[in-house]
């Protein structure tokens, strides 16, 4: 068990992924060391892979020393059959390959759909196929209000993009300059600021920027700034350190800013910025937080472990096969009584059998999902039961 961090060969010169996420016994068709035949199998899509496997195997080979390989896997990946279409929709997809395949795939609406939908999908790929992409993907990016506000980049792409419609620019650029924000090189965006504020009317007082906030965070608490890979523990309040009457001045500060702002400030932020805006009551700003590249297992713990969450990010949570792969994060979530029933249940199949017994008698549990982990628990030592006799 040990040795298996050592089973992973390394990436192709240029790779930003390594080949960690196939299984073990598949590394050898994208490992740089193995004959050709064995990666051209790869390249050609004929290795027994899941969906989200192939994308990345696919991905991977496009950078493999040999000409034929990365023509090959290319080739495969444009031509992308369905059977591994699947995997354009998983979140646990890495970002590097879901942009690449979107910026590939980008003319056929089907498959660009799928990539612009999946969350894990970079925000700069989708700015960059705003550009030019169809009038139904040009209304699928426009829609999404989290994207718009946090890559200014995606207005700028639609703005200039021929095929959308005038109606769906000036919705967009309306909601922009609601949330806050300010595009200065776009016209359309001028003309929506006219639109809502008038043609004489003074700019809104702008609020805290997010880097006048992270800057002022980091002064009022030195000692915990982030100086490498931030933890975050269970149960920790990670603006602990920050002095009362400061904490006040900086929540006050922060409901000043605007949404789009907030949102930059929880996708680039620390921490102690996390901490205070997963509370903010604009469901944009909290699914800015719990989607931030930057956020630790212990604040989705604290996250999940909390009553009074936005259901939408919980939603998130319980919905990520990346955080449900950490068991305390599971066993909170199971406390919660936002948890749907039916998610809860897909859960408890998974827990361990004291853990299943301990739920079944805490009375935090939901009555609905104990009733089942009674059941569930009864049902186990039946066997026993019968063997006894």
């Amino acid at each position: 068990m040990s040795t298996a961090p050592q089973q992973i060969p390394p990436a192709p010169e240029g790779c930003p992924i390594t080949a960690e996420f196939l299984p073990p016994n598949m590394r050898k068709h994208v490992d740089p060391a193995a004959p050709v035949p064995l990666r051209m199998m790869a390249a050609k899509a004929i290795v027994p892979l899941a969906p989200a496997d192939m994308l990345g195997a696919l991905f991977m080979l496009t950078f493999d020393s040999d000409a034929g390989v990365r023509e090959t896997a290319a080739k495969s990946a444009a031509a992308l059959p369905d059977r591994f279409s699947a995997g354009l929709r998983d979140e646990g997809v890495a970002a590097p390959v879901l942009g690449w395949f979107l910026t590939l795939l980008s003319a056929k609406d089907a498959l660009a759909e799928m990539l612009v939908l999946n969350p894990s999908t970079p925000d700069e790929a989708v700015a960059q196929v705003a550009r030019g992409c169809s009038a139904k993907i040009a209304e699928i990016i426009g829609q999404n209000q989290l994207r718009v506000l946090r890559h200014e980049d995606i207005i700028r792409g639609l703005c200039t993009n021929p095929n959308a419609s005038p109606a769906l620019i000036d919705n967009v650029c309306d909601f922009a300059v609601r949330s806050g924000m300010a595009v200065a090189d776009v016209p359309q965006m001028q003309a929506a600021r006219v639109r809502i504020l008038g043609p004489s009317a003074a700019p809104p007082e702008p609020g805290p920027t997010a880097e006048e906030i992270l800057k002022e965070l980091e002064d009022a608490a030195p000692k915990v700034a982030a100086t490498g890979p931030e933890e975050g523990k269970e149960g920790e309040d990670p603006t602990a350190a920050i002095p009362e009457a400061k904490k006040l001045s900086l929540t006050q500060r922060i409901m000043k800013m605007s949404i789009a702002q907030k949102i930059k400030l929880a996708t680039l932020g620390n921490k102690e910025a996390r901490s205070f805006l997963i509370r903010d009551t604009n469901k944009l700003v909290c699914t800015a937080v719990i989607r931030s590249p930057r956020i630790t297992d212990g604040e989705v713990l604290n996250c999940a472990t909390n009553k009074a969450v936005n259901e939408e990010v919980l939603r998130i949570i319980y919905n990520s096969r990346e955080f449900t792969k950490n068991y305390k994060i599971k066993m909170a979530l199971l406390k919660n009584p936002k948890l749907p029933l039916a998610v809860g249940m897909k859960f408890l199949s998974t827990l361990r059998e004291n853990d299943l017994k301990d739920l079944s008698r805490d009375k935090n549990v939901p009555s609905g999902l104990q009733g089942v982990a009674k059941k569930m628990v009864e049902k186990k030592n039946e066997p026993k039961k019968d063997d006894g006799k």
